[in-house]
């Protein structure tokens, strides 16, 4: 299994999983792997308990995190990718003396969810504080355990609960806050319709068997979809975020679809951004966008 090499050059899940490796620091991978048609190594892809359980193995290898499940249905995310956001993210926060890193930077995870996949790659590559957020209260559950269930987490990682669905940051950022930056990775898509045709593209392209309702990397409705999909999710994140323009240095958030992200340069830029950054992330044939905007100017 080849990932592409045009991930982030600090991202350590370069080139080919190493299975065997990942296996023996986490056994039970081992009940996962297969024999591929090519006679190489691999797991089965349209499995989300294979998936996760490559995921919880990636975790001990690079991050040393012992304990990492999700409860049923929750969002498994790709670990290299939401590694590469989190040095690319870590690039705008660079200065002459490098990479900044320690407990000084703080971090809010907007929608953290069951995973907390930002929040334990930014502080176990760069020693960042976190704070992740969601309106999910079983998410929250998970992730608090996680962080319980793993003593180099504890105190690094704090968790609130955002509890209402009109807002994003609002009740969120309290006044004592400062962050140096913010990530998010918003509900990609406007309806619960549009997440199911897109997963099924998915299946059909890696030439899966129809099933609608399965997905190997699982995810809740907020997760998912919300009304207006990324776009209008972010242009409320932008929206929000002048009113905490003085507490946070950068805010950011993923964009999967090129296409929206001029309309949101624009409407950074009318907030009163004073500085707007598009970072272009390639992961073989899918590319994404970073998307970071700034309210007060470089120091």
């Amino acid at each position: 299994m080849t990932k592409s090499a045009q991930l982030h050059p600090r991202n350590p899940h370069q080139g080919r999983y190493d299975l065997a490796q990942l296996s023996s620091d986490y056994p039970p991978l081992q009940q996962h792997l297969a024999v591929s048609p090519a006679g190489e190594q691999t797991i089965n892809f349209s499995d989300p308990a294979a998936v996760q359980s490559l995921n919880a193995a990636l975790l001990k290898h690079y991050y040393q995190v012992d304990y990492w499940q999700l409860p049923p249905g929750y969002l498994c995310p790709p670990i290299p990718g939401r590694a590469d956001y989190i040095h690319y993210a870590a690039d705008l926060l660079a200065g002459p003396d490098g990479i900044a890193t320690g407990k000084q930077i703080n971090l809010l995870d907007i929608g953290c969810g069951a995973n907390l996949i930002y929040p334990i790659i930014a502080n176990r590559s760069y020693g960042w504080r976190c704070v992740g957020t969601d309106i999910d209260a079983m998410a929250l559950k998970a992730a608090r355990l996680i962080i319980d269930s793993n003593p180099k987490l504890q105190g690094q990682i704090n968790l609130r609960r955002q509890s209402d669905s009109n807002n994003i940051l609002r009740g969120i950022i309290k006044p004592s806050d400062t962050f140096t930056l913010t990530v998010c990775n918003p509900p990609f898509y406007g309806s619960a319709a549009e997440a199911a045709a897109a997963n099924q593209r998915k299946r059909t392209n890696l030439k899966l068997a129809d099933s609608p309702q399965q997905r190997n990397f699982a995810g809740q409705q907020h997760e998912l979809w919300c009304p207006g999909g990324e776009l209008a999710f972010i242009k409320q994140l932008i929206a929000e975020s002048v009113e905490f323009a003085s507490q946070v240095g950068w805010f950011s958030s993923l964009v999967s679809q090129q296409r929206h992200v001029k309309a949101l340069i624009v409407a950074a830029r009318q907030a009163g951004a004073v500085e707007v950054k598009q970072v272009n992330m390639q992961q073989g044939q899918k590319s994404s966008q970073l998307l970071a905007w700034r309210f007060q100017p470089a120091t």
